[in-house]
């Protein structure tokens, strides 16, 4: 990497394209899902899925003994993802004001989420996970996602991402991209957020594999709407040399090993200190809480709410057997949730108080399995 490295506080290789025609939602929805590609409901205006109804909203109602998704409703996100045409029929045409997400695991795609956000860059070593840039190198200007990745396709002497014509590319309203990839060989990639202290592909580099969504181009939002850049209009194969950064850093599950991330410190220290040192108590706070640290790889369409809402409910359930108590409870759940979305703790709030609630009415005894 040269060390007169420069870079423009802009990302003026990729005008603004012009922006076309809203209200196709149902368009769009049938469109992606005569490729391939499951879609789901995105609330009115906004980039996150459309409510669940108010028992789907009940503490300990998951997704999987739900009886909505075969009744035709759209609760649980990406979950509900569907490729049925007469159900496409159904949802948009009496709510054309949905947009329309994709649920990118069961359509084979790999997103890559470039952010424009101009913010000053964290150290040297999370600007390219796994890769040294010494101190000599001048990183003046560098600012974006478009900037980061441009640097790791420069190191493997490629294109970036960001100007590779040959698949689909949706410009976002915040100035971002996304850039559409197929998973040719089938493997199962994980998502990521690139401001991760763990997995992540590069500094302001979002990936969208299994596990959660993308909006569809022509999805309008209240900032704008999603734009496809140029006239590809497919994803292409995933690069090789992206496949292997993306192994590099941690997007496919090891071998025998749950996906779900390990607690976070704070979190580990809290539950060792609830359970007194004892290996079962231990692991099973753990596993529990797994499934919400896991949606701090991802910024949204994790399907947030739901973890934390069945970590609480467990939690409650805990509480009631006498094998910790409410305040740690209370403690561990709020750590965990603030390290998976900073920023959300009023919310997180609500979701520990209303699980915690439901699982009091229901103890866990040493026999049974959270």
């Amino acid at each position: 990497m040269s060390a007169e490295l420069r870079f423009s506080r802009s990302d003026s290789r990729h005008p603004a394209p012009e922006r076309s025609v809203a209200g196709l939602s149902l368009a769009t929805a049938r469109w992606c899902a005569r490729r391939g590609w499951p879609v789901h409901p995105l609330a009115p205006g906004r980039k996150t899925p459309a409510a669940n109804c108010e028992d789907c909203r009940l503490p300990g109602h998951t997704h999987s003994s739900c009886t909505c998704l075969p009744d035709g409703r759209w609760c649980h996100g990406f979950h509900a993802a569907t490729l049925d045409q007469r159900r496409i029929e159904q949802w948009w045409g009496a709510h054309p004001e949905f947009g329309v997400g994709v649920a990118c695991g069961p359509a084979g795609l790999v997103v890559i989420d470039i952010d424009a956000h101009a913010a000053q860059p964290p150290g040297r070593d999370r600007i390219l996970p796994g890769i040294s840039i010494a101190e000599h190198v001048d990183l003046t200007g560098l600012a974006t996602g478009f900037h980061t990745l441009g640097v790791l396709a420069a190191l493997r002497g490629v294109v970036s991402p960001s100007d590779d014509d040959s698949t689909l590319r949706v410009r976002t309203p915040s100035g971002g991209m996304h850039v559409w990839y197929r998973a040719g060989d089938g493997r199962r990639w994980h998502c990521s957020s690139g401001s991760s202290r763990g997995r992540a592909l590069a500094w302001q580099v979002d990936v969208r594999a299994h596990g959660g969504y993308i909006i569809a181009p022509g999805t309008t939002t209240s900032a704008g709407i999603y734009t496809r850049v140029g006239d590809t209009r497919q994803p292409a194969v995933l690069p090789p040399w992206l496949a292997q950064e993306l192994e590099r850093t941690g997007h496919l599950p090891a071998a025998n090993i749950p996906a779900p991330r390990p607690v976070p410190p704070r979190a580990q220290q809290a539950v060792l200190a609830a359970g007194g040192g004892r290996n079962r108590t231990r692991h099973t706070l753990a596993a529990v809480l797994a499934p919400v640290e896991a949606c701090g790889q991802v910024p949204e369409g994790a399907g947030f709410s739901d973890a934390l809402n069945r970590a609480a409910y467990t939690f409650g359930g805990l509480v009631a057997a006498g094998r910790l108590t409410q305040d740690e409870a209370e403690r561990i759940l709020k750590e965990t949730a603030a390290a998976a979305r900073p920023g959300q703790e009023r919310r997180a709030e609500q979701i520990i108080r209303s699980g915690l609630a439901a699982g009091l009415k229901r103890p866990l005894t040493s026999g049974s399995r959270p």
